[in-house]
């Protein structure tokens, strides 16, 4: 880069929190050897959201969880995560109903004590 001084290298990341229906999202460069906690405070996170604590829920790198000191490497995606807004115990239930409901309207039906 020509901003660059002398000898600093620089690496690429992005920043993002999937809201309903959009997405945050900021491209970064960062000094080489940087962290998630420093690419979360370049990014403008907590200005962005000032109510949500990062960490409560959750900070990782390409869906794997991290911890603030992980460094950080060109091309990373650091994600902010946040609550489950259903309990996926329930949605296999209701799935499940959905599917045995669906077939016994189709005439379908399993003999009793068959799963």
């Amino acid at each position: 880069m020509a901003n660059e001084p002398s000898g600093a290298r620089q690496i690429g990341v992005i920043v993002c929190y999937a809201l309903p229906g959009h997405v945050w999202l900021r491209e970064l460069r960062l000094p080489e050897g940087a962290t998630v906690e420093d690419a979360l405070a370049a990014s403008g996170f907590a200005q962005a959201f000032p109510v949500v604590k990062p960490w409560e829920r959750g900070v990782g790198i390409f869906g794997r969880a991290a911890e603030p000191q992980a460094r950080l490497a060109d091309g990373d995606r650091v994600e902010v995560y946040r609550g489950l807004s259903f309990d996926p115990k329930e949605s296999r239930r209701r799935r499940a109903e959905h599917r045995r409901a669906k077939t016994a309207r189709n005439g379908r039906v399993r003999p009793a004590g068959l799963l």
